[in-house]
């Protein structure tokens, strides 16, 4: 008699991929017929990166595993020191849970060492928002890694379906389910713009933008020099405040850090730094902003979604879809101030609130939740390469 996926193990290694994780985790362990497991691993254990692991806990999930990676440092050996110790926790941890499949999401190292482990210990792998591009970070690499290792896909849209497809994966194993943020913003509380500033220090009529600027890994220039730009941009603006959130564990994260902190001590009262907002925090601050700054993802998936212009600055996004509401500009001084006049022009910020959104509609948990109590444990291991039309002629 053939078996169905019961038990799904769901790993998280930082707080923007736990984000997008958390209702699917909701929904997994609110099914009657599905068990769910949570390995919890990278920054999400470590003090410096805010302990986010508490944030998990406070949501009510039980943990599982946790797998620790040192992350004291930043150049590429502090990087493969910490990957090795992923793949060894984690290997060690899908040895003892060993559950019916493992779930990964997005581009990280992290992610990879999981899905290494996963390999390892013969482990079905489903792989949410493969098939995307980010040209100028080696999430790139690692996410169509991540794609070839897993046996399930659910992508964001479309066109990166088609994308996992055209690397060979059988297109009845990929399936187009909508951008999972979109179900963090709809289940989620809203701040209202009283609180949102009240948590974050300044006054509730003030205007204030908000700042995610990562590595860009692949980016051969100064970070330092891309902060200076950054800020001498923003600091045209001396009526609105800063809100910047804190930097992601990749390689050339304490460049980023020092920079940032060394603009914030010159303007202690405008610039304020958080290692993290938490979800409900950062959404709502989201909507009541005048922009979102910098290079992360969130400035393509999250904020269109609720009307937001995005200045993206450089490379590290290059190669996605955009909605109209994203203004792509370089890292200097005078780009980024073009950009931020845009973004703060009364047309523009009319057009962004209603400008059409490429990630689908809200339910992407539900979704994936109902393939997997379709799909069967026998035989999934087991893929063909899928070659495209015209192929072998």
């Amino acid at each position: 008699m053939s078996r169905r996926i019961r038990t799904v193990c769901v790993a998280t290694g930082s707080r923007a991929e736990y984000g997008q994780l958390a209702d699917l985790m909701r929904v997994i362990g609110a099914d009657a017929e599905l068990d769910l497991q949570v390995l919890v691993t990278g920054s999400h254990l470590s003090e410096r990166f805010g302990m986010t692991v508490d944030a998990i806990l406070a949501d009510g999930f039980a943990i599982d595993a946790r797998v620790p990676m040192p992350l004291e440092g930043d150049d590429p050996t502090d990087i493969a020191r910490s990957m090795a110790a992923g793949l060894i926790g984690m290997t060690e941890a899908l040895e003892r849970l060993r559950p019916d499949l493992l779930v990964v999401l997005g581009d990280r190292y992290e992610m990879l060492a999981a899905g290494q482990a996963a390999l390892l210990t013969r482990t079905p792998m489903a792989h949410i928002h493969g098939g995307e591009a980010s040209e100028g970070a080696m999430d790139e690499s690692i996410r169509h890694a991540l794609s070839k290792m897993s046996h399930l896909h659910f992508t964001a849209a479309e066109p990166y379906r088609r994308r996992v497809i055209q690397m060979g994966e059988p297109p009845h194993r990929v399936f187009t389910v909508g951008a999972m943020a979109l179900d963090a913003l709809e289940a989620l509380p809203r701040l209202t713009r009283a609180e949102v500033t009240q948590r974050l220090g300044i006054p509730v009529t003030t205007p204030y933008f908000l700042v995610t600027y990562h590595p860009a890994t692949l980016d051969q220039g100064d970070p330092a020099e891309a902060i200076a730009a950054l800020a001498a941009a923003l600091d045209r603006h001396p009526d609105h405040k800063v809100i910047i959130t804190g930097v992601n564990a990749d390689p050339g994260h304490d460049a980023v850090s020092s920079a940032i902190e060394a603009w914030r001590s010159r303007q202690p009262d405008r610039v304020r730094t958080f290692a993290s907002l938490g979800q409900v925090l950062y959404f709502s601050a989201m909507r009541h902003c005048i922009a979102v700054v910098g290079n992360s993802s969130s400035g393509i998936v999250e904020a269109p979604a609720v009307g937001v212009p995005t200045v993206n600055l450089g490379i590290r996004q290059q190669g996605r879809i955009r909605s109209p509401s994203v203004i792509d500009c370089a890292e200097t001084e005078s780009a980024v101030g073009k950009a931020l006049a845009l973004a703060l022009d009364v047309n523009f910020r009319s057009e962004a609130s209603r400008a059409p959104y490429p990630f689908g509609r809200p339910g992407a948990a539900r979704r994936i939740v109902e393939v997997l109590k379709a799909t069967e444990v026998e035989g999934l291991l087991t893929k063909k390469f899928h070659d495209l039309p015209g192929m072998n002629s």
